[in-house]
């Protein structure tokens, strides 16, 4: 998109309110739902119930091929499409809701320092768990992955999302690690998020940022997954600051959703 027509898109933002029929689409429901893209589903809903901002959870097995990045979630707010959380926090602060406006420069670049290494470490260690372990790829990925489709077009979509993500592992150079090799990542992201959170409620003091909410979806959606190994949900429950952030922040955003 040209420098003009995001200008354009942005004018358009900031002149529509957010409505009460705002959608977010995921692929399927929680239960159902691959790890991965259930993590991104949570970050973007943590970040939107931070902003105060309505949205109801639609459902779609084709979701993946309606978002206009190719990847999930996306919203459907009024006129406009946007997908993934980094897009969308533009897309909400051209409206006027920013969790970020209060930080510096210097803390404004560290937040996306860590928004980094959480996208490149543990969103990437869930891709490989999923789709390059054989076992998860039998017992759960390809299953799940394959459950809104008939035979044969079941197991040719499920085969071709391992591939396609065995292929961009590889070309990062995540093809030949092992699970303990990965293990062993989870582990170093979950300690340096842990020394920045320290005994602060929220990586930045008193206030949620989209980090927070980055953070707590891929942390969250890891602990309450069940995968053929609990490896990677141990390697969090390490770090006890995390597992205290998790829980202030279901309880502070998900009330409705707590058992």
């Amino acid at each position: 998109m040209s420098l003009a027509a995001e200008a354009f898109v942005s004018q358009i933002a900031a002149v529509e309110p957010w409505p009460e029929n705002a959608t977010l689409y995921q692929p399927l429901k929680d239960d159902q739902i691959l790890l991965s893209d259930c993590a991104s589903s949570l970050a973007v809903q943590t970040y939107l119930r931070m902003c105060g901002l309505p949205v109801q959870v639609a459902c779609k097995a084709n979701a993946e091929y309606m978002s206009p990045s190719g990847k999930v979630p996306f919203v459907h707010v009024g006129n406009q499409v946007v997908s993934e959380l980094g897009p969308i926090v533009q897309f909400t602060k051209a409206k006027g809701h920013s969790l970020s406006d209060g930080l510096d420069d210097v803390q404004r670049a560290e937040m996306k320092a860590y928004m980094e290494l959480v996208h490149n470490m543990l969103l990437t260690a869930e891709l490989y768990v999923q789709w390059c372990d054989d076992s998860t790829a039998a017992e759960i990925s390809r299953p799940r992955y394959s459950s809104p489709y008939s035979w044969p077009l079941n197991h040719i979509l499920a085969y071709q999302k391992q591939w396609d993500v065995r292929r961009k592992m590889k070309a990062i150079g995540w093809g030949g690690k092992c699970l303990e090799q990965v293990y062993e990542d989870v582990s170093q992201c979950c300690q340096a998020l842990s020394q920045r959170l320290g005994t602060q409620p929220y990586f930045f003091n008193k206030h949620p940022t989209e980090l927070d909410a980055l953070v707590f979806g891929h942390l969250f959606t890891i602990l309450t997954t069940q995968l053929t190994s609990s490896e990677l949900a141990e390697r969090i429950k390490r770090c006890s600051n995390l597992l205290a952030f998790c829980k202030h922040i279901e309880h502070t955003y998900f009330k409705d959703k707590s058992a």
